[in-house]
């Protein structure tokens, strides 16, 4: 049984990420800029933009972080992604998700410049995925992708069952590993499957992204299969010094035995969001997307 190591792979990345833009700017081209806007104070959302903001200045990029208060119109917000679209100099950016209730999440993607959608949420570049094309692949599916290829795990003619629908996992890493390249057999299991156990059961590889603590057991894993966990939910734990961890949606202590590969929970797969969106952002500044 291996552990995929995510902090490593995503170390790797960024080395080479750093090199590139080194590069560019000794050629007297500038740096790749992204922008992040989050509006309101939810802490998980200040943490991780300010995890994004670390890794640009890390790999090189010029980074800004618009805070807006939580009382920010849908208008102003949406006058904000206008005037991020039109600038020549920016050349992605983000808009943190949770907002707050009154502002439309969904025509505040749509309103982001496909071209400059690091995301990779807007329907254009998912229509573009879907179909094979160059597109931004959203962070967390780009980066299972990554592991994958970094651990050269095979995936061509094996059956991959992703647990989860999702807009930003589920649905895109289905589309992705049934593409040419990788040649899954790809099944994408819900709330709604029949007889799940069985199915997941007949995996090879599990990519399991439903948001539920220790859902996936060792009796719904196949010996030597591979499993993604990207489930990430905090939990009560009265042992430990701050009172809570992180667990996945894998029983690890009981599956990690049966498998040939797995993530663990934290340092697999979330190591790979912050990374694939550098990744995307160096696209972007390149124009090799569209």
């Amino acid at each position: 049984m291996t552990i995929i190591d995510g902090k490593e792979v995503a170390a790797a990345m960024r080395r080479g990420i750093t090199e590139q833009v080194a590069a560019m700017v000794a050629a007297g081209e500038r740096a790749p800029y992204l922008v992040a806007i989050i509006v309101g104070d939810d802490g998980a959302s200040q943490a991780y933009v300010g995890h994004k903001e670390k890794c640009c200045n890390e790999v090189g990029f010029r980074s800004t972080v618009l805070r807006l208060p939580s009382e920010t119109t849908q208008e102003e917000l949406l006058a904000r992604i206008a005037t991020l679209n039109a600038d020549p100099e920016v050349d992605g950016f983000i808009v943190q998700t949770p907002l707050p209730a009154h502002i439309d999440e969904q025509r505040v993607i749509e309103a982001i410049d496909p071209r400059k959608d690091v995301d990779g949420w807007h329907p254009v570049n998912v229509g573009r995925m879907t179909m094979g094309l160059p597109a931004f692949v959203s962070a967390t599916p780009d980066g299972i992708l990554s592991l994958l290829e970094y651990y050269k795990i095979p995936t061509a003619g094996r059956h991959c069952v992703v647990i989860g629908r999702s807009n930003i996992v589920g649905r895109p890493i289905a589309n992705l590993l049934s593409l040419k390249g990788w040649d899954c057999t790809v099944t994408m299991c819900h709330s709604r499957t029949a007889d799940l156990k069985a199915v997941v059961a007949s995996a090879d590889i599990i990519v399991a992204a439903l948001g539920k603590p220790g859902f996936v057991t060792a009796d719904m894993v196949k010996p030597g299969a591979v499993v993604i966990d990207v489930g990430i939910t905090r939990v009560a734990a009265p042992e430990t010094k701050n009172g809570w961890r992180l667990v996945g949606d894998v029983d690890f202590d009981a599956v990690a035995p049966l498998c040939s590969y797995i993530t663990p929970v934290p340092g697999g797969v979330g190591p790979m969001t912050v990374i694939s969106l550098m990744k995307n952002t160096l696209k972007a500044r390149r124009g090799e997307v569209m």
